[in-house]
């Protein structure tokens, strides 16, 4: 769902990167920097992350301009490490498409809002939801922090995207409609599915590698 160079009014592209850049300082005040310097184990699921991210974004498919599908997978980073480190796991990555030409320099800040900062947001607040609900079962992480909050983040940005294109003036209501807002729900399953598995698998036999599961809880 990337956009590409020059596709958005001036105004309104700096509107999405004074939003973009509040959400970083946000994400790095939440990040865990103390913990993050002396925990080496961290470090590696970071970059590593990063380095991930980066590929797997340059697997797409392209609809029209700023209208692109791919999966995000910024939810399980957000069960794995915070919003935070999520955040800025999913930074880097947008720096290594950048810097491989897939994605412009001057749409970061609008790149990072949508494919970043909106996904790793949603499935923060899926994951405090859950928290509220205060379940008993470990199937209730998965499904509803994993599963829905993957469905959740991308929908999310789908109609963030959709929002952006149509305030623009970039597309009409009726053409987002038919050729991008009528498909969403089919890429909602294969984000769910993706993560709600990463997380399954974590929560089975590694769940010390998710920092957002209260394992406490489920005892």
């Amino acid at each position: 769902m990337g956009m590409t160079e020059n596709l958005l009014p001036t105004g309104l592209w700096y509107f999405t990167n004074v939003i973009a850049l509040v959400c970083i300082v946000m994400a790095l005040r939440a990040t865990p920097w103390r913990r993050l310097i002396h925990d080496a184990g961290l470090q590696h699921v970071l970059f590593g992350a990063a380095v991930a991210l980066g590929f797997l974004w340059q697997m797409r498919a392209g609809i029209a301009p700023g209208l692109a599908i791919h999966i995000f997978g910024i939810t399980v980073l957000t069960l794995m490490m915070g919003w935070g480190l999520a955040t800025l796991a999913g930074l880097m990555a947008l720096a290594v498409t950048a810097l491989m030409g897939v994605e412009p320099w001057t749409s970061f800040g609008t790149n990072a809002l949508i494919c970043v900062l909106v996904p790793a947001l949603v499935s923060h607040g899926v994951m405090l939801f859950e928290r509220w609900l205060a379940l008993r079962n470990f199937f209730g992480f998965i499904f509803i922090s994993g599963f829905f909050g993957a469905g959740a983040s991308v929908l999310a940005a789908g109609l963030s995207v959709s929002l952006l294109l149509w305030a623009g003036d970039v597309y009409t209501p009726d053409k987002l409609v038919h050729d991008y807002l009528r498909y969403l729900p089919l890429f909602v399953f294969p984000e769910a599915f993706l993560n709600g598995t990463v997380v399954a698998a974590l929560t089975a036999f590694h769940p010390d590698r998710l920092l957002m599961l209260q394992q406490h809880r489920y005892q």
